[in-house]
């Protein structure tokens, strides 16, 4: 089973949605799941797969303090919705640690997760926080 980069972030999404509900969770079984819900076999988990999961999770706390000067003064990290946090955490990470992810595809990746597991209105947040983060290079 071969996934491009951009079902890769999904089933990283999803992961990381996922833990963010059950933390104790065994990531293994967690990327069999997402990987293979039938069950048929175990497969082989995607390097890029735990690089992302790993990476967010890792840095949470350090990608949370990126995130949050590009909020609004009466918003806070708390406030966002899971969805929305998830998919900035992911991009902020894309966008800091690996470097072979221009900073345009990242940004791209990143409302394309939006469109998939959210609405309009947090594709526009998520579009805006990511320009104004790439146009001040504070990445």
């Amino acid at each position: 089973m071969s996934l491009t980069r951009h079902e890769i972030r999904e089933k990283a999404f999803q992961a990381l949605f996922a833990l963010n509900a059950n933390p104790d969770a065994d990531e293994n079984q967690l990327y069999q799941q997402l990987l293979n819900p039938d069950e048929t076999a175990e497969l082989e988990i995607p390097s890029y797969l735990s690089t992302l999961v790993t990476g967010v999770t890792e840095h949470q706390a350090e990608l949370d303090a990126k995130i949050q000067p590009y909020l609004s003064q009466t918003w806070s990290l708390d406030r966002l919705p899971k969805t929305d946090l998830i998919v900035l955490r992911l991009a902020f990470y894309e966008l800091e640690y690996v470097d072979d992810v221009p900073g345009k595809v990242a940004v791209n990746e990143a409302i394309e997760l939006t469109k998939a597991f959210s609405d309009d209105q947090s594709r526009k947040f998520v579009s805006g926080v990511l320009g104004k983060a790439v146009m001040n290079d504070h990445i």
